[in-house]
């Protein structure tokens, strides 16, 4: 059984003991933190980290000098860095927070943490002592944000300082203890460069998805958790020019757009008191009335797929979004369900009639077998026939085969010249002149 650590957290491999020696570092941590709570007022550490941290370092070098302990300058560099990020920090999540490989982390209970890493999940060796740990760390997330988190408000969401997303959910909703869910907010913005390295998609369908919002289509991008469409909405949005006025809405506010004219709007939660929410709905009905060029939504989710529609259909083109879905198809029947979670008793005909009109693109994305995400379709909104929405296929992924652990495949044109290649012409866009061709030479194209 895995020994656990006396200041709250254990990251040795489960079949090692514990040394003397990291004994009597864990004992020193304890003596650190009792010395630390009988200086100050602990209600006071977590709105005074820089004064703490100072104090801490004081009271740790006095405390190194009275225990006689013999450290390297690394290990006594690693012991002070534990401390502060047990008693400032996240504690053992701090490491990953800090890792740029750790996509995710994912807190199932106090012995289960497992991270992403590449799309691929994996389980750490880090444990909690008990629920309380847990508890603690999701405390330090959620109190400077004016939230709380209790039996009477079992689920949340917040932002790390950092922008990173976290959802928690704890008992009695959750039944393996308290859940906490960190999706990491990258540092460097991604651009279409990168993702072509990805393999996330190739020149060709960046050049096509450039021209395509140049041309102020309507786009949306659709996809599953964690599939990369905040990402891919991001480099969407960097295409946009640098003269036009941009209003981005977000539930939490990821979007990061080197444009002069932008103006940031983020939803709030309610508070404490479960009043002054403002929602998606309300911010995208208030961007109306910001004359905006381009509106950019984070994610519909709600009753304000609606009022984005009328916004396409009433002369605000280029704008761009995301959805939650499983295929292009899905990605407007889900369109339709959340324009009628608007309240409006509209009949499924006019809904549809309203969504074709509204929509030019989707991009699709999906994450595979081996964690690779890439767009495996974009798809052309073309009009109604009947009661139908019909679409059809631009460009796709074509998976070939498995070599390793790795998908393989290429991205292909499926021959179809988009009808809204007008717009292109009007803008003065112009694509080249085998974008389209489905008959190109496979050597020339790229293998993922």
């Amino acid at each position: 059984m895995e020994p656990p650590s006396r200041y709250g957290y254990s990251s040795y491999p489960k079949s090692s003991l514990i040394s003397e020696h990291e004994r009597i570092k864990e004992e020193f941590k304890e003596k650190v933190q009792r010395r630390l709570l009988a200086e100050m007022n602990a209600r006071a550490v977590p709105d005074h980290d820089e004064a703490v941290r100072r104090r801490l370092e004081r009271i740790f070098n006095e405390l190194l000098a009275q225990e006689n302990m013999v450290l390297s300058r690394a290990e006594k560099t690693d012991l002070f860095n534990e401390i502060v990020a047990d008693i400032l920090g996240f504690g053992p999540l701090e490491p990953f927070l800090r890792d740029e490989t750790v996509s995710e982390i994912l807190v199932n209970g106090p012995h289960r943490v497992y991270v992403e890493r590449h799309g691929v999940l994996q389980e750490t060796s880090v444990r909690f002592k008990d629920d309380k740990d847990v508890m603690r760390i999701i405390e330090r997330i959620v109190t400077p944000l004016g939230r709380r988190v209790d039996e009477a408000s079992p689920m949340v969401d917040a932002r790390l300082p950092d922008g990173s997303r976290v959802n928690v959910v704890i008992p009695p909703i959750s039944l393996v203890g308290p859940c906490l869910s960190i999706r990491k907010f990258s540092k460097q913005a991604l651009g279409p460069d990168d993702l072509i390295r990805f393999g996330t998609m190739d020149r060709a369908i960046s050049t096509f998805l450039n021209a395509c919002v140049r041309a102020r289509l309507n786009i949306i991008v659709s996809g599953g958790t964690g599939t990369g469409k905040t990402t891919l909405l991001n480099v969407l949005s960097s295409f946009i020019p640098d003269d036009e006025r941009i209003i981005t809405i977000e539930d939490a506010a990821e979007l990061r757009l080197n444009q002069r004219h932008v103006v940031r709007l983020e939803a709030r939660p309610p508070n404490i008191e479960g009043k002054g929410a403002v929602t998606i709905r309300q911010l995208v009905i208030n961007a109306l009335r910001m004359r905006p060029d381009r509106i950019v939504v984070g994610e519909v989710r709600g009753g304000e797929a609606l009022d984005m529609l009328q916004a396409m259909n009433t002369g605000h083109d280029g704008s761009l979004t995301t959805a939650h879905s499983n295929s292009p198809r899905d990605t407007l029947r889900r369109i339709e369900t959340m324009v009628l979670m608007a309240g409006m008793d509209l009949p499924l005909r006019a809904i549809r009639e309203q969504i074709a009109s509204a929509f030019d693109v989707v991009v699709h994305l999906d994450r595979l077998r081996d964690g690779s995400r890439k767009i495996t379709a974009i798809s052309e909104v073309i009009g109604m026939e009947g009661d139908t929405i019909v679409m059809q296929d631009i460009f796709r992924f074509v998976p070939t085969g498995i070599k390793g652990e790795k998908v393989q495949g290429h991205f292909a044109p499926t021959g179809i010249r988009p009808r809204f290649m007008e717009k292109f012409e009007i803008s003065g866009i112009k694509l080249p002149p085998d974008v389209f061709n489905p008959m190109e030479p496979r050597a020339s194209r790229r293998r993922f």
